[in-house]
């Protein structure tokens, strides 16, 4: 019997942990991850990718369980040194075992190497038991555009900063009016990407972030498209519950671009495939209902407290994509 395939696209804690579940459930399936690279940003001359890192240390058994993310048992010391330094950013903390992975990364990308091989790479310490591949090989970096005060942007003052420095060191405190995927007009799938969605039996969207997240992933040209040609059912996740996100600051985002914080508002953002958009199936909370015109919802579970859960919502995501199972 040919083992199934599934595609899912990622983000964040949530999304390494969705992937736990779908693990869980098919520890025998082909699973591809394709993962937002957003966020990735250059900090003390080293290469960090937040969303890979948190997915190949969660699936590999090093995340800090209670965080969400980083190496478990991390120390700091690096980090204080270069506060001795007066090093900037002094915002972002750089733990010691994390640095090795950064390292290496760094390494390999200043030797010719795309960033895809070099997390395959990687994975091949921690064995994730999931394919990781990013979204693009190519720069396609999440900015955000602010003001430094309610006074800057009633005098139209704005200027553009990363997404790590809107998200860690402003919490996303600062008047927010849009967001910018800096690279990704020019930038292209990573190898397999559009190839591993065209195959699969299911194309999963995890419960993460759908603007910085997912958004970031369908900002890359091609896999939109690959998305809406595919024979696989797309089934989305939503990371909203009770109209508030199950991680992290969903709302701050949707809000930016005008999208209300519930799922109904959510799916409705992705869309039917049926029009011009990308979902065939929408999974929403026992307690939450949604109308998103074209796309079957259903109300499931949604609630990650452990793999074994999770797996129950990886199951409901496949019987509704006609998966047998």
């Amino acid at each position: 019997m040919r083992r199934p395939s599934i595609a899912v696209l990622v983000g964040g804690v949530g999304g390494a942990r969705f992937l736990q579940g779908v693990r869980e459930l098919l520890p025998e399936a082909e699973i591809s991850a394709v993962v937002n690279v957003g966020d990735d940003v250059w900090m003390h001359g080293l290469r960090i990718c937040p969303d890979l890192d948190t997915c190949m240390y969660t699936l590999g058994g090093g995340i800090d369980t209670e965080r969400g993310w980083g190496r478990v048992g991390e120390t700091w010391h690096a980090k204080e040194e270069l506060a001795k330094y007066h090093a900037q950013p002094d915002w972002f903390g750089l733990g010691d075992r994390d640095i090795a992975t950064h390292l290496i990364r760094t390494e390999m990308l200043r030797a010719g190497y795309p960033l895809s091989a070099v997390t395959e790479a990687l994975c091949n310490r921690w064995q994730p038991g999931v394919r990781l591949i990013p979204a693009s090989d190519d720069r396609c970096e999440t900015h955000v555009v602010v003001s430094d005060s309610p006074e800057a942007a009633e005098a139209g003052e704005r200027r553009a900063i990363h997404f790590q420095e809107w998200w860690v060191r402003h919490r996303a405190g600062l008047p927010t009016h849009s967001f910018a995927f800096i690279g990704s007009e020019n930038a292209k799938p990573a190898p397999d990407v559009t190839d591993v969605i065209a195959r699969a039996d299911a194309v999963l969207l995890a419960p993460s972030n759908p603007v910085v997240s997912i958004g970031a992933i369908l900002a890359v040209p091609g896999i939109r498209g690959a998305l809406r040609t595919t024979d696989a059912k797309v089934i989305g996740l939503s990371p909203v519950i009770d109209g508030k996100p199950l991680r992290g600051m969903a709302d701050e985002c949707l809000s930016v671009i005008g999208v209300e914080t519930t799922a109904e508002a959510v799916g409705r953002h992705y869309g039917a495939r049926s029009a011009t958009g990308i979902l065939d199936g929408w999974l929403v909370h026992t307690t939450d209902t949604a109308d998103v015109p074209g796309v079957e919802v259903r109300s499931v579970p949604l609630l990650m407290t452990d793999p074994q859960t999770t797996a129950e919502m990886a199951r409901a995501a496949l019987e509704l994509a006609g998966v047998a199972l």
